[in-house]
This record gives structure tokens, sequence and C-alpha cells, in this order.
């Protein structure tokens, strides 16, 4: 009995000094090229027609390959070719199909036709819908075959196949299939040709069949889409528009093989959730191994990936971080990537100081642990993250977050003098820099304009402020005094907030939900804002759908809202105070129903043009308009704030390029060597009760042997 407890506390001490006490995470992992992080939201849509959200691009953009994506550490953003050889350069043709030179008047240019070129070579990840069957053809199972499998690793049977044209053609008639209800059909049935037809006839042939009978879209043809040989197609489309190719690096444009759609058409499928909408199949160095959305899901790498490096050009800066260190290495580096989905902030937290999440953001309850702000409002970790050697990595996010002013309402909406000067004084009194640093942390920069950092058109200094709200002093901006928007209340007709006809209060309505701006501190924060040049504020809370109807009516006065650039051009954002986008006439983007022909006019100039100085000066003429006529309190474009551990390389953020997984690198040893050191057990007073326990026993299994001899004995 001694023998046994004394060789309890070694086996524990030993134990102890091995793996970590506390780890998650399989013996078999540790040392493992393993990447771990969390995820907080369960995606909905895997499949790449239907799939828009962040939480899901953090899973289809490792999976699938568009024809482009975006160079990893170049900044601005410059789009490079993955699938394709080279990014394709359009031609321009007339309403009678004679070609145009490339700097034809827009107005000339009735199609533009995209020709690209795959990189032959190319293959899918191994997947059962490439299996064959004795004649050499896709493999289809029995019903009752398909009963036994539970998941994808239940299907033995597996191939591969090389990447064509026709899997990218395919895709792009995915998006008008009206099962699928692609978010941007309606969009792209604008832009190539024939798609909203072939919609229609889609429409009509799933009305004439059973719900659940699979429609085979390569009887069906779409004229604005040519395959020209196994590995070169064609797309048309309407007039000029350059941005289609920020679309073509965007999943709704990577390849879905006809197997694959034809394989997960097999009945008795859907109801297992083996869909493509569950179990994506593409080119891309991962594939889903794992998808258990409530737990954790797992990205494997795919055994059958291309050929693709590290890059070894970057932007300044890059090479002193570290991030050229693997020029020209093969990707991916990693083995597979864990996502265990955490829903509180605190066990997520508390995991990545324990070393067992690689890396982290930073919410509200741990920033003050995490980061400190100096004075000067430069950022910088605490000394707790520094001695544990964690990086902090910020950027600038491609977002805007707004108040925007009902431009049809009588009283702040319009064009007048009247009407302007007092959407002038709001912008001035609200003071953004203030509501970055109470209720954002400081993560965030006041927006001058609608364009973000990182987009062209988008100058820091003195010849990008907002001159209506901002003075430049001292080489920087300062927000004008509170004195000059009272001036301009005053001047509107409304002297210390009274009408001065009436001399009724000035009243102002913001409508919103509970959520962001609904929560009561920034609401009672806000109020304060207005109350300063001595309007009142009336806050108008309601539930989300209600809030929309009232957008969508024009039944508001003011109204927050933010925008994420679905691509890096000023198109992408100018195009929400465009006219034609007005909400309540055209049922478009524009939620503030701003109307300036001017701004209008330059709009359609700029939106079509190649990124160059005559180009940034129509965004110039275009952001004086706006500050002017001030549609929206300019808010603020939000700051990334990012931690991660020293063994995690090669990390740098990214917010339209996706597909960044392939990029990161483990130095699995180190992480191993952290984890033990953060992780040991405090084992002297368990050791110290352990051999009290024993020794205290000792005396009692010693009497109750001697008892035992002498009842032998006798």
């Amino acid at each position: 009995m001694r023998k046994i407890c004394v060789s309890l506390v070694v086996a524990f001490v030993l134990s102890a000094c091995g793996q970590a006490w506390n780890d998650p995470y399989p013996a078999a992992d540790a040392g493992r090229n393993i990447l771990y992080t969390a995820f907080t939201d369960r995606p909905k849509h895997l499949d790449p027609a239907r799939s828009y959200a962040e939480d899901e691009v953090t899973f289809t953009a490792q999976i699938y390959e568009p024809p482009l994506q975006y160079h990893y550490l170049k900044r601005p953003y410059e789009l490079i070719p993955a699938t394709v050889e080279q990014v394709p350069v359009p031609r321009f043709y007339d309403v009678a199909g004679r070609e145009l030179p490339p700097d034809a008047p827009v107005e000339r240019i009735a199609e533009s036709v995209y020709e690209l070129k795959l990189k032959p070579g190319i293959r899918f990840q191994p997947h059962p819908a490439f299996a064959l069957d004795s004649h050499g053809q896709p493999e289809i199972l029995a019903k009752n075959e398909i009963a036994k499998r539970q998941t994808m690793a239940d299907f033995a049977k597996v191939g591969t196949r090389e990447l064509t044209a026709d899997d990218y053609i395919y895709q792009i008639k995915r998006l008008a299939h009206p099962r699928l209800h692609s978010p941007i059909f309606g969009m792209m049935a604008d832009k190539i040709v024939g798609l909203k037809e072939l919609g229609d006839s889609l429409q009509k042939a799933a009305n004439d069949k059973p719900a659940n009978e699979w429609l085979d879209l390569d009887a069906y043809p779409l004229s604005g889409v040519e395959k020209v040989d196994a590995l070169n197609w064609r797309i048309r489309i309407k007039g000029k528009y350059p941005q289609f190719l920020y679309w073509l690096a965007m999943p709704f444009f990577a390849p879905v093989p006809r197997e694959v759609d034809r394989f997960f058409s097999q009945p008795g499928m859907a109801e297992k959730n083996l869909t493509l909408d569950w179990w994506p199949v593409g080119t891309g160095p991962f594939m889903l191994s794992e998808n258990d959305p409530n737990r954790r899901m797992v990205l494997s790498r795919n055994p059958n990936f291309h050929g693709q490096t590290y890059p070894c050009e970057g932007e300044p800066g890059d090479r002193a971080a570290g991030l050229l260190d693997d020029c020209g290495k093969p990707l991916p580096f990693l083995d597979q990537a864990i996502f265990t989905r955490e829903k509180e902030a605190i066990p997520y937290w508390n995991k990545f100081l324990q070393g067992y999440f690689d890396a982290s953001g930073i919410s509200s309850d741990s920033f003050d642990q995490a980061v400190r702000v100096n004075v000067g409002g430069d950022v910088a970790l605490t000394d707790e993250m520094t001695d544990k050697g964690i990086r902090l990595l910020t950027s600038v996010k491609s977002s805007t977050f707004y108040m925007g002013f009902n431009m049809l309402d009588p009283v702040i909406g319009g064009l007048s003098p009247r009407a302007t000067k007092l959407r002038q004084a709001i912008s001035i009194a609200i003071d953004q820099e203030e509501y970055i640093s109470i209720f954002q942390n400081g993560r965030g920069i006041a927006a001058q304009s609608p364009l973000p950092p990182g987009i062209f058109g988008y100058e820091a200094g003195e010849q990008g402020i907002d001159g209506t709200v901002y003075d430049w002093v001292d080489g920087k901006p300062k927000r004008k005094p509170v004195e000059v928007a009272k001036k301009l209340v005053a001047e509107a007709g409304y002297p210390n907030g009274r009408d001065e006809k009436t001399g009724e209060p000035l009243v102002v309505n913001l409508d919103t939900t509970g959520g962001g701006m609904g929560e009561k501190s920034r609401l009672d924060w806000l109020t304060r804002q207005f109350a300063k040049i001595d309007v009142q504020l009336v806050v108008r809370s309601t539930d989300f759908n209600r809030f929309q109807d009232k957008i969508r009516k024009g039944n508001v006065q003011l109204f927050y809202f933010g925008w994420n650039a679905d691509y890096p051009d000023p198109e992408n954002f100018f195009f929400l105070l465009d006219g034609n986008e007005a909400k309540v006439a055209k049922g478009g983007e524009n939620a503030s129903n701003y109307a300036n022909p001017e701004f209008d006019r330059l709009f359609m100039r700029m939106k079509n043009m190649d990124n160059t100085p005559a180009r940034l000066a129509i965004v110039r003429q275009m952001n004086r308009i706006l500050h002017h006529d001030a549609p929206w309190v300019f808010g603020l474009h939000p700051k990334s704030y990012t931690l991660s551990h020293r063994w995690l390389k090669n990390r740098k953020p990214s917010d339209v390029g996706n597909n960044t997984l392939k990029y990161q690198r483990i130095d699995s040893a180190e992480r191993a060597a952290a984890r033990r050191e953060w992780n040991s057990p405090v084992l002297w007073p368990l050791g110290l009760g352990l051999l009290v326990l024993v020794l205290a026993i000792i005396p009692a299994v010693v009497g109750y042997r001697r008892r035992e001899r002498r009842a032998a004995l006798k």
C-alpha cells in the first residue's frame, strides 16, 4: 500500500511536467502544425452562391478559389491571379459589335469582354463526387446506401479531377438558380449579359419540377458566358464596369463542378445535412474535414493544392516585421486549423492567455488588461502582454459608420440654406473623437468622408479633411468650436434652439433599434451633444423590422447606419449617396435619399474610371459637395485590434483579402514550451497534502496487517 501511494505522487508529478494539466486538446496533437482559434457565430451558408457573411467567409475563402485574389501584403490592396494566369484586361465593344480602344468614352461602350485563362494542372480536393464507377462515370448511390452515411467521412471511395472552365461557368449559372436565392443575383443580372434571362428560364423550369428534383444547369444556356476551350472562358458585361474584377476575387465566382451539384442532389442527402451548403468542395489550400457549428469546425490541408508560394514583396515595414522571412516557400504552412466555438468572451480570452488559442480579438471587458492608451492617443500593450511576447496588430477597417439625415424631411432635409446649415451645425456638435474614446476604447478614427483608409481617393492630411467640421491646426484636424455650430443654428432660423417665428423649441427625432446606438449610455451621450447647440433630441426606439420599414418609407429624421466594403473602390462607398439609389424613390441603398444633380453627375463619371489623377480630382470634388451638403454626420472608421502569440508567424490584417490562412505559420515547439510554462500547476501544496495522506494511512495499514497476521496464527 505504501508503494502504491508513493507511486501515485510520483506519477502525478511526472505527468504535470509533460503535457500541461489543463490542455483541452488531445495529447496526440501536441507538437503538430495546427492553428487553434475560435469563432462566436455559427455560419449559416457555405455554398458560394449563397454565402455573404463575415463569419462564413472565414471558412469559404480557405476552401474555394475564385479566379483572382488580393496580394497578401501590399497596401493599397492589389488584385493578383489565383487560378488564372493573369488579371484579365477587358476589351470594349460598341452596339454594332466593333471593338473600341481602351480609352473609349464610357457612353460608347455597349459591352466589356473579360477573357480568363486557367493555369493548367489545378485539381479539386479528394471527394466522393469525383468517384467513378466501373464505366468511368460519376457514381450514383442507391438511397439505402446513402442512408448508411452520416458524414462525409463515411464515403470511403473518393476521387478528383482537374479544374476546368466549365466549373466556373456552372457556378455563374448557379447565381441565377431560383432555389438558391443568391444575394448578388439581382446585381449581377444587371451586369452579366443573359443572366436575367437565364434566371427567368430556371424559374419556369423549377416551377415545372418537384422541389427536391435536381435541375441540371448544363441544359440551360447563358449567352453572356462562353467556353473557349477546357481552360478558357469569356464573360460579357453590359457597358463598362471595372469593379467586376473585384467580384472575380469573391467566392461567388469560385468553381462548382456539375458532379458535386449532382452528388448532393441525390435523394436522402439533404436530410443528413449532406449538402454543398454544409460541406463545401474546392481547389483551395484547405478542405472542411469536420463541421459541428455548435462546437467546432476543422479545416485540413488539401493534399491536391497546387503550387502557390509565399510572397516576396510587401509594403514598407513588412521586412522589419518578419513578414518576408518565408519568401518563396510553398503554401500552405499549416496542416490543420481548428476553430472552437466560444459563445462567451471571458472563456475565449482566458484560453488565449493560456496559449490554447493562437490569436484573439480584444473585447471591452479585456481591453484594459491588454492595452493601455498613452498620452496623445498612442496605443501600446500592457506589461503583462509584453512579458508573454504577445503582439498587437492594428488596422483601420474598410468600413464606415455614420448618422444619416433623411433628406426628404421638411425640417432637416433638402438642399436649402436653412436645412443645410442645421445639418452642418449638428455635424460639428457631435464630437466623434470623444465618442471613439469613450465607447470604442479608441478603436477608430473620425471619418472625414465616406471613404476609409486603403480606398482609392482617401487622403490623409489637410487635403482630406472635412472643412465644414474641422480646421487644420498645428498639423492635424481640430473640430470647430461649438460656438460656430450655434451660430449656424441661429442662421438656420433657430436662435438659442427656438424657431424665430413661432418660438417653439427645435426638436429632432432619432430612430434606432435596441443594439449599438440604441444602448442607453450612448443615447444619453448623444442627447448631450445636441443639447450643446440647444437642440432637443427625441429617441424613438423600435424593433429591427419596424425600423427597416420606416427607413424604406422615409418616415425618419435621423438614423445610424454602417457599411462594410464589398471591394476596395470608392464607387462602393459613394453609391450610398447616389440619387439613383434613393431608398424611397428607387428602393436602393441611399437611405438618406440624398439627391444632388452635380454629385450624381460626378459619380456617373467617376464610377467607371481607372485609378488615375483625373479620377482622384473628381473624388475630391464629390467630397467637397458632401462636406457642404452634409447628408451624413460622418462618424468613424473602426480600427481592428488583434492579438497574436509570438509563435504565430506571417499574420497581417486584411479587410478584403479573406484567404489568409494559407500564409500563416506556427512554431509548434515554441508554443508547447509556453503552454507548459504558463499552465504548470502549483505542485507543492497538493504534493504535501498527498504526502500527509500517505503518512496518515501507513500506520493504519501496518496495524491492519499485524492484526491480520495474528488472526492467522490463531
